[in-house]
């Protein structure tokens, strides 16, 4: 809420909407980041034990969504930030 009421009273200013394209950017390095660390932690696991591998590969696609899931939240937060 605090964020939100802040994101609005610099949205006319330029530098609030540069902070906000930032902030887009930052999101999605940050999910990239995190879902090749949750691919990698994956692979590691399967190779350690081949039985589990489904198990682990479906844990991984679900946490990848939230990761993901999170990112555009940010994306679209920021992005309101530039519109608004």
């Amino acid at each position: 809420m605090m964020s939100l009421m802040i994101l609005q009273a610099v949205a006319g200013a330029a530098i609030g909407k540069a902070g906000a394209a930032i902030g887009a950017g930052l999101a999605v390095i940050g999910a990239g980041i995190g879902i090749g660390k949750i691919g990698t932690a994956s692979l590691e696991a399967g190779a350690r034990q081949p039985e589990k591998a489904n198990h682990y590969r479906m844990t991984a696609i679900i946490i990848g969504a939230l990761v993901e899931g999170a990112a555009l939240f940010a994306i679209l937060v920021c992005l309101l930030g530039i519109n608004g």
